[in-house]
């Protein structure tokens, strides 16, 4: 399972709704199903740890090891 948690930049508080999915490095795994921020600013993914880039409402946000929580800013 991966977690990435959305946090916006200017105050520290987590978004609600932003638009997350993972892009996995390889022909194999691709990217994952797009999946919506919670009030705690959490996508949750069923999915094994890797390297690859994480996108937030279609921009990269964090690009290398993916893997438990990854926490980005924007």
């Amino acid at each position: 399972m991966v977690t990435v948690k959305v946090i916006w930049q200017s105050t520290g508080k987590p978004v609600k709704g932003s638009r997350v999915a993972i892009g996995f490095d390889g022909f194999t795994r691709g990217v994952t199903d797009s999946e919506y921020t919670d009030s705690d600013g959490e996508a949750h993914f069923d999915a094994e740890p890797g390297t690859g880039e994480v996108y937030v409402d279609g921009a990269t946000k964090h690009r290398g090891r993916i893997a438990g929580r990854v926490v980005v800013y924007i």
